[in-house]
């Protein structure tokens, strides 16, 4: 708003009459504004005041070299000839002194200073402003215009009251300074004039990046974490960590899966089931169904336990075949069978022994494995064979020492019977 104190309508001279020309377009720039409206509606023309005041607030503030005194200068010239033009709009009254103005210099784009003088009840005229010389100042005419921001609130931008009425005609008013307040219009020496945005507000929005730096190095923590534990096994249970040894027994196991899981088990002498009907296969009182590789050896031995042939493979780890006859085969087709290998190692060197056989047409039983001590066992494999007739005799063969050191191994017996 514009506060109008009781002031003549005199026509005089503008003080500091050196702004003139710079006012020129300034009042062009008014005058065509009041003519593209109602220039006759007070209401109107302030609001053509305001939005040149603010023009001129504009370039002031993108020219850092103008002084505090010219700025101040400026708005004063720019208020006298608003009150030029504005008394052409009241009715003549007696002259009227007016009280000194009180200017407080403003830095920085403050806003212009304010002075009110008394009403009077006849009609407001204005008074031209007097020469520094003189006691009378002009009047100050205080404009609803924009406002410096504070110093706390720098990142806001300058929010102007949008009059585009009072645009002039570029063609007409070439040096005119433009009164157009749209944002990122450029004004003074380039400046631009941004819309308001308040970078507080959307910096506030935001995930500041030390919290996203944290919580990504906690995450990565907590993962590495449970990587080792994994590993370390601290979530298996105790059965998973019992990692030791079996309990050691007698025998090892078959190589072949195929077969029963208590084949090759170790028994004592009399383990056997004595009842079932069994078929020699080998006995050492007739050592000639023994067949020898070069480097092996066996040999018939007798002491308190029996009569044995005592087999000892050769460096190359050939085996000492056993014959099994046609007629045994031939009992045994289509039958469940049980083989039985009484056996012993020498006093103190316990071996491992394997054993294969082979029964041409009806198969064979499989590599067997078996640790055998000084003390006589008897090792037990099955076979299911076949329903067809054997072509030929059958063998099966021993290594008395899988671990080639030409460790030897005591054969009592060789059986077979018919399982039920």
């Amino acid at each position: 708003m514009i506060d109008w104190p009781p002031a003549a309508n005199d026509q005089g001279t503008v003080s500091e009459r050196a702004e003139g020309a710079r006012l020129d377009p300034i009042e062009k720039a008014i005058r065509n504004a009041f003519e593209k409206g109602n220039a006759e509606d007070r209401a109107f023309r302030e609001k053509v005041y305001r939005s040149a005041f603010a023009a001129l607030d504009r370039v002031l503030q993108a020219n850092p070299n103008i002084t505090v005194e010219a700025a101040i200068g400026r708005r004063k010239a720019v208020q006298a000839k608003i009150t030029e033009i504005e008394s052409e709009f009241l009715p003549a009254v007696p002259d009227v002194t007016l009280p000194p103005e009180h200017v407080v210099p403003a830095g920085n784009g403050a806003p212009a200073p304010r002075v009110e003088a008394p009403a009077v009840s006849a009609a407001p005229s204005v008074d031209a402003p007097l020469p520094p010389s003189q006691s009378a100042r002009s009047p100050s005419i205080t404009i609803d215009g924009p406002v410096q921001p504070d110093a706390s609130d720098q990142p806001r931008s300058r929010v102007l009251p949008r009059v585009p009425d009072i645009m002039p005609d570029d063609a007409s008013l070439p040096d005119a300074p433009s009164l157009d307040d749209s944002p990122g219009a450029p004004v003074g020496n380039g400046a631009q004039v941004t819309p308001d945005r308040d970078e507080r507000r959307i910096r506030g929005r935001r995930l500041p990046l030390t919290a996203i730096f944290v919580v990504a190095t906690l995450l990565a923590a907590a993962g590495i974490g449970l990587y080792f534990a994994k590993q370390t096994g601290v979530f298996k249970t105790a059965a998973e960590l019992d990692t030791g040894p079996p309990e050691p027994t007698p025998t090892l196991d078959s190589e072949d899966s195929s077969q029963p899981g208590d084949t090759g088990s170790p028994q004592k002498p009399g383990e056997a089931d004595q009842s079932k009907n069994w078929i020699n296969v080998f006995s050492p009182a007739d050592p000639t169904h023994v067949s020898t590789p070069s480097d092996a050896a066996a040999e018939v031995m007798k002491d308190d336990t029996g009569q044995f042939l005592r087999i000892r493979s050769g460096a190359s780890g050939s085996a000492i075949a056993f014959d099994v006859g046609q007629g045994v085969l031939e009992k045994l087709v289509g039958k469940h069978a049980m083989f039985d290998i009484v056996a012993r190692s020498e006093e103190g060197k316990e071996t491992q022994i394997s054993v294969d056989c082979n029964f041409g047409d009806l198969g064979d039983c499989g590599r067997k494995r078996y640790a055998v001590g000084h003390e006589r066992n008897e090792y037990l494999f099955d076979v299911q064979f076949p329903d067809k007739h054997p072509g030929a005799a059958g063998t099966i063969a021993i290594n008395s020492d899988i671990d080639q050191k030409g460790k030897s191994v005591d054969i009592y017996e060789i059986r077979v019977s018919i399982a039920q």
